[in-house]
């Protein structure tokens, strides 16, 4: 097999489970397992969060250091990455590439208020200027 140069974490979209813990930690900063276990929505057991992030820390998609005696996990790659990965996947898989129809369908999905209406119109008019 060829090797790309990508990392794993480069390599893998994260689950809906992983997103949910990337999204605690990326709140919260650096975490135990308990910590969190404590703010998962659902009931999910605490073995189950742990085996989770272990297989996180083996896709690349967290690290995870020793303090104090606990393991301490934290995210390898930015939210802000993550999303634009998710986005252009999501783009090229369910719009066919299609940026517009992507928009139209974000946008009337949900009601989205007018703050979020004008900072989607800033976003746009920066993009178009480059500013973006």
């Amino acid at each position: 097999m060829k090797d790309t140069g990508k990392t794993a974490a480069a390599a893998h979209l994260p689950t809906e489970a992983e997103l949910e813990i990337l999204n605690i930690l990326w709140a919260a900063g650096p975490s135990t397992v308990r910590d969190v276990h404590n703010q998962i929505s659902k009931g999910v057991g605490y073995t189950t969060v742990l085996k989770q992030m272990q297989l996180m820390v083996e896709k690349g998609l967290l690290s995870r250091t020793e303090e104090f005696r606990s393991h301490v996990y934290a995210p390898r790659i930015a939210k802000g990455q993550t999303q634009r990965r998710l986005a252009r996947n999501l783009l090229q898989r369910a719009f066919d590439g299609s940026a517009h129809d992507l928009v139209l369908g974000a946008l009337s999905a949900q009601k989205v208020s007018a703050k979020e209406l004008a900072d989607i119109r800033r976003l746009l008019d920066d993009y178009e200027k480059g500013t973006l």
